[in-house]
């Protein structure tokens, strides 16, 4: 029986001690501020004060503030500087008891972008933005607010600020929202590694990322930022709409203000700090089917057959633990995935181009004659509880935790995967329960008197069998304060690794929880990288902040519900704002059982989401797309809109990769002004400019969409428009359509599709390119890059990558399409063309002239004038122009142009 402890919290003030003072201030070497604050006035609520603390404020860069407090007198846990690289603040007890020089009176302290200002006492801070005077951080409490000053102990730190109503906040995940993107005044947000599945609504889940960003619209300008609490230990985040505060368990407080101040630069200074997102190989891009319960190889070949025969793309096959000798990690199960026939069908699928990736989780099974094991023991690797490794328990049955902030760790980790390289070559892995999880909770030992687990396999494999007793005696086991941990306050020790548990070095595992899966994904990331010199691929389900430079993320354990369905959106979105951009949903819901309606709903969202991946239970029934023959049609539909889309899709993984931009965003990105999409969270934007409007709901045939103001192309009809205000639109979507709309003054390449992305990578490109509608001046631009992608760095200037700017203009009737080159050699050595150019929104009724290209007449190429419709478009006409037939090198630039007619 388990017993839950904690301090009850109807029995505490709202307004903990008094805060502190600030005593001294002086100017550091390096730029910053180095100040001395003193408790005001001792209490025991959640344990003693820390009575000296050290501030630390530095504009690191022009749109970068920090502000770091910790203890002036002793060194506390923060999140280690080999796993997160950044500045290192001053050395601790430089502020206590010296002689002071360069003592500063003022109380500003002003970089490019922000204005840190602070009051002594007691000490608060504001962070204001320096261009139009808006508070954006406010520490100081009135006594009219909810929350009171600083409180810094050991094991409980309070902090909050003062916040406009008007501000709309996004971030502080993972968790799943049922109100959408927006965070929402007084929902729970709870910040701590947790195998809970994805279904369990508001609660901590298996990524902490303590960051949100703040979009305000001031005066008609958005204006946005972001601010990051870096640090691992659990924590309470309470949103009120008028204020927000942090109660957290250990740690320092170590503040980061990004000043943005568009959402896209906002992304792009939190990633230049946390790493920027990871580049993947070209066929990650592509479609993804999993399924745990494929028993044997001959079921995965088979999925692979059924894929081809339904004509449904299909990129990468995967395994869940079925491949596994008893669910031992880097083992082949010799009877069900005999080594010799798993080589063979590897060589058949490699050859035309597809992958392959299977599971690895982080127990390793507790067996004597377990080679994996056994090199675990003797290189020391374990996480100890009482000297010994803790023991627990996952799908092997008895496991050990190999420890990750142990560079020993690292090596042996490395050394397994090359080993399981050579015994079959995978082409990425799937790290997976790395919260971690744990299906027991305390001291655990094996039982003496019964198997565990029971050989003969009856009853579910996550029910606990071995020997366990709570853990309740020391203070990181029971802290003061409970955190609202997986939604009940459970212990924060509860089906995971005990949290007096002992790492490298002696960290605890009360501090280091939180980076378990983060110091994981390094660590394999390393190893994949030392392989054969590939770009990695690595699937993790525990993040960090700064998880998206080694990883792509699915959102965990959803379910085949509508509701699920809608939830995926707001989950990709965060993602992206987090810096891990290549995340998705399990297509048609992990546990049982999607309805055939759903399946093709799910699929036309998910053929658009980032990472898109069909994933299944062992319990549920059979969903491969194919299974249904309409989920297979509106597979073939919506996929093969994907593959067409791979080159862009490609291209923005190359900008989250060179500038953190999210491949999947909300609208507001785009349209900053446009607050009505602020809080919308059923329909996205990939890249600028490519809108998704999925249907949400069951039995709908419709969609409600918001367009902001502007003209929309239907990418699936090219001859259907509408033309925005800024309003809802009623569009048609019968079972097989998902409405995707192409926006005004943008170029999109697109290629031709295929069922791998190997072959679709190598048919003719052909460029959309969009005006508004029937204006009769307009300019619009586009990009593409193409690498060799099996290189580990996504980059310019290595000799096998191309980059290219593609422009268009439409002036006094000509219009005009052409490029700019960098490093054309890789493309023309491909012998990429585009075929095929076609032009949205021209202004008149009549046909168009001869083609030049590069200055000269081009015979026999025929451009294709039709009449485009309009929803809401007022008067105006406007024309779609095709020229077919093109033999046009993306690695040259070139200059297309021609007159359009007016018909009288």
């Amino acid at each position: 029986l388990l017993c839950f402890s904690f301090v009850s919290s109807s029995s505490i003030p709202t307004k903990i001690g008094k805060g502190y003072s600030l005593i001294s201030l002086e100017e550091t070497p390096d730029g910053g501020i180095l100040g001395h604050l003193q408790v005001k006035e001792k209490n025991n609520i959640y344990g003693p004060d820390i009575t000296n603390l050290q501030l630390y404020v530095k504009h690191e860069t022009q749109d970068r503030l920090r502000v770091h407090i910790t203890d002036a007198e002793k060194q506390r846990w923060e999140v280690p500087y080999n796993l997160l690289p950044r500045e290192q603040p001053p050395t601790y007890k430089q502020t206590i008891g010296r002689s002071r020089k360069n003592l500063i009176t003022v109380s500003e302290f002003s970089g490019s972008e922000f204005t840190f200002s602070f009051k002594a006492d007691p000490f608060g801070f504001a962070v204001k933005r320096k261009s139009n005077g808006q508070t954006l951080f406010n520490t100081s409490s009135d006594e009219s607010d909810p929350f009171g000053e600083i409180v810094f102990k050991d094991q409980y730190l309070e902090i909050s600020t003062k916040l406009p109503t008007d501000a709309s906040l996004y971030g502080l995940g993972e968790n799943t929202q049922p109100h959408g993107i927006k965070l929402y005044p007084n929902d729970p947000y709870t910040l701590y590694t947790t195998d809970i599945s994805a279904i369990n609504l508001n609660a901590d889940l298996y990524g902490s990322h303590p960051v949100y960003m703040d979009l305000r619209n001031v005066g008609g300008e958005a204006y946005a930022h972001a601010v990051l609490l870096l640090n691992s230990n659990g924590m309470d985040v309470f949103y009120r709409g008028t204020s927000l505060t942090y109660k957290v368990i250990g740690g320092v407080f170590d503040l980061y203000f990004f000043a943005g101040h568009s959402p896209l630069s906002v992304v792009d200074q939190y990633t230049a700090f946390i790493g920027r997102p990871a580049p993947m190989p070209y066929w990650a891009i592509g479609f993804h089917q999993c399924r745990w319960g494929y028993h044997n190889l001959s079921v995965v070949e088979d999925v692979v057959e059924n894929y081809k025969k339904a004509k449904i793309p299909l990129d990468v096959i995967w395994n869940d633990d079925d491949h596994m000798d008893g669910h031992k990690d880097f083992t082949l199960n010799p009877t069900n995935y005999p080594r010799p026939k798993l080589l063979a069908f590897l060589e058949k699928i490699h050859n035309i181009g597809m992958k392959y990736i299977v599971i690895v989780d982080p127990g390793i099974g507790v067996n004597t004659s377990y080679g994996v094991y056994q090199r675990g023991i003797a290189n020391d690797v374990f996480i100890k509880y009482e000297g010994e490794p803790f023991l627990a328990q996952v799908w092997p049955g008895p496991v050990n935790f190999p420890d990750f902030l142990n560079p020993k760790t690292v090596s042996w980790w490395g050394d397994e995967i090359r080993h399981f390289h050579d015994l079959v070559p995978v082409d990425g892995l799937w790290i997976d329960m790395n919260e971690a999880s744990n299906f027991c909770s305390g001291k655990c030992q094996m039982p003496k008197d019964k198997l565990c687990p029971d050989p003969k396999g009856t009853g579910p494999g996550w029910i606990c069998c071995l020997d366990c007793k709570n853990i309740t005696k020391t203070r990181w086991d029971v802290p003061p304060y409970a955190i609202n941990a997986s939604g009940l306050q459970v212990p924060i020790g509860f089906k995971t690794i005990a949290t007096s548990a002992v790492h490298y070095n002696g960290v605890l595992e009360y501090d280091a929880h939180s980076l378990y899966g983060f110091s994981q994904t390094i660590a394999t990331h390393k190893a994949l990288l030392g392989l054969e010199g590939k770009r990695p691929f690595i699937l993790t389900r525990s993040t960090y902040v700064g998880s998206g430079q080694y990883a792509a993320h699915w959102t965990g354990d959803n379910k085949g519900t509508w509701e699920d369905l809608r939830y995926s959106i707001s989950t990709m979105l965060n993602f992206g704002i987090f810096g891990v951009p290549m995340v998705g949903s399990d297509i048609c819901g992990f546990y049982p059982a999607p309805t055939e309606e759903l399946c093709n709903r799910w699929i036309e969202l998910g053929a658009f989401y980032p990472f898109s991946r069909d994933h299944a239970n062992f319990y549920s029934p059979r969903q491969e797309l194919y299974q249904w023959d309409s989920v297979a049609e509106s597979a073939r539909n919506a996929l093969g809109m994907r593959y067409k889309l791979l080159p862009y899709l490609y291209t923005l993984n190359y900008e989250a990769h060179t500038s953190g931009a999210p491949i999947a965003r909300p609208l507001f990105f785009s349209f900053t002004t446009f607050t009505e999409s602020y809080g919308l969270s059923t329909q996205f934007l990939l890249g600028s400019s490519l809108m998704v409007s999925p249907v949400l709901e069951q039995g709908k045939t419709e969609v409600e969409a918001l367009f902001p103001p502007g003209t929309w192309y239907n990418l699936f009809d090219m001859t259907q428009a509408i033309v925005s205000k800024g309003q809802y639109f009623t569009l048609d979507a019968p079972l097989h359509v998902v409405n995707v709309h192409l926006y005004q003054n943008t170029i999109l390449p697109m290629q031709q599709g295929g069922l791998i992305s190997k072959e679709a990578r190598m048919t003719p490109f052909s460029l959309i390119v969009t005006f508004p509608a029937g204006e009769s001046e307009g300019q619009a631009k586009g990009n593409l890059f193409l690498d060799n992608d099996e290189l580990p760095d996504m980059k310019l200037g290595n000799g096998f990558s191309t980059y290219v700017n593609f422009f268009s203009t439409i002036s006094q009737g000509t219009v005009k399409v052409w490029s700019e080159v960098q490093e054309g050699k890789f493309a023309l050595d491909k012998g990429w063309i585009i075929g095929k150019v076609t032009v949205l929104g021209l202004s008149g009724s009549g046909g168009a002239s001869a083609l030049e290209i590069d200055g000269k007449p081009v015979e026999g190429i025929r451009l294709n004038a039709s009449q485009q419709k309009h929803q809401d478009g007022g008067e105006k006409k406007s024309l779609m122009v095709q020229i077919d037939g093109l033999n046009v090198p993306v690695g040259k630039k070139f200059t297309m142009s021609w007159k359009m007619g007016i018909k009288a």
